[in-house]
């Protein structure tokens, strides 16, 4: 079973304000080459210079943002995707980042993943240009999936689960120190369950406090939810089929507390993902299938700013997008992209294989 799970994990200038309402609203167009829609929101590529495979994505705005991947990849861009810079760890080559969380510019907190001392964190507070190795993992049983933080100084990191539990790091100096916390309030895990390393978003966080964990691989998918920053969760079964390891609910995004996405299926590419998305009202307590789901699996999904009932899906197939907070979605994009990201002042990107990279316009 563990071979199993870890075959799984490792396959496993923009719009802001009226803009994103009036881009959302306009009617499809003809396709352009390269799968872009029209009139729909869009991806431009940039060049970015490497081959890598990118799951981890923080978007810091509109000029700014950062990437982290395969080979233990790090660039960063602050003039909206025209250059890129290798800020890679020298300590991490051959490592599998697979998530990446953003201050601002100069400050960033990298994840890698893998069984035992594969699974570590890095941090820069000088755009890159060093980094300090704050958490490696010594437990053998452990696999370390993603990152959130609350806040400059607060955030968690999760494991798979350790003897029947998920486990979870916690930090509360910005990501230079992390301790395991207990696992009393944490629910038991199913057989097979684990979380999916695909998009940096199967743990993800909103407001202070609140912070939510997607799950698949077991009977049956679920989002787990900490009101008090992981210390105890309750659980939720997630309508996204699972039931096999490659399958469950892969990523996550709240737009506050109480109104969330999440989307997944399954990720092998002859296989039909039916109900890839479902919806909550409720902060979690409750989720219901999407009525019209993006019609593949999904490994990303990020609400966009300012427009609080309009979200976007990525996948290897596809860039899906949603005006009615989840309930119906609509493809606008045929590229391969892994995850995506929004910042507050409504800059989004998206990334994924081969070193793909690209702005929403």
């Amino acid at each position: 079973m563990k071979a199993m799970g870890k075959m799984r994990r490792l396959i496993a200038p923009v719009l802001c304000g009226a803009a994103v309402t009036a881009v959302l609203a306009a009617p499809t167009a003809q396709a352009a080459p390269g799968g872009h829609q029209g009139r729909d929101p869009g991806w431009v590529l940039t060049g970015t210079g490497t081959d890598a495979r990118f799951r981890g994505l923080a978007a810091v705005g509109h000029d700014a943002a950062w990437v982290a991947g395969s080979g233990g990849t790090v660039l960063r861009t602050t003039d909206g995707g025209h250059h890129w810079h290798d800020v890679s760890p020298a300590a991490a080559a051959g490592l599998e980042f697979r998530d990446i969380e953003a201050f601002d510019r100069r400050r960033a907190v990298a994840l890698s993943i893998g069984e035992g001392e594969a699974s570590r964190v890095f941090r820069t507070e000088d755009g890159g240009a060093t980094w300090t190795e704050s958490f490696r993992n010594t437990d053998a049983r452990a696999f370390y999936d993603c990152l959130a933080f609350f806040d400059s100084r607060h955030g968690l990191a999760m494991s798979d689960p350790v003897a029947g539990r998920f486990r979870i790091l916690s930090t509360s100096d910005g990501g230079r120190n992390w301790q395991v916390l207990p696992d009393a309030g944490m629910p038991e895990a199913q057989p097979g369950e684990a979380g999916f390393a695909a998009s940096g978003q199967c743990l993800v966080s909103s407001g202070s406090s609140d912070v939510w964990l997607a799950t698949g691989g077991a009977a049956t998918a679920r989002v787990l939810h900490s009101r008090d920053r992981g210390l105890t969760w309750t659980e939720a079964a997630s309508p996204i089929p699972a039931g096999d390891p490659a399958r469950g609910v892969f990523a996550l995004a709240f737009r506050d507390r109480t109104h969330g996405i999440a989307v997944g299926g399954d990720y092998r590419a002859d296989q039909v993902s039916s109900d890839a998305a479902s919806v909550t009202g409720d902060g979690g307590r409750s989720w219901r299938r999407a009525d019209a789901p993006p019609p593949a699996y999904r490994s990303g999904v990020a609400w966009l700013p300012h427009s609080p009932r309009s979200a976007l899906a990525v996948g290897p197939t596809g860039t899906d997008v949603t005006r009615d907070g989840g309930r119906t979605w609509r493809t606008v994009d045929t590229g391969s992209y892994d995850t995506v990201d929004c910042a507050a002042d409504g800059g989004c990107w998206a990334a994924g294989e081969k070193g793909r990279v690209a702005r929403l316009r």
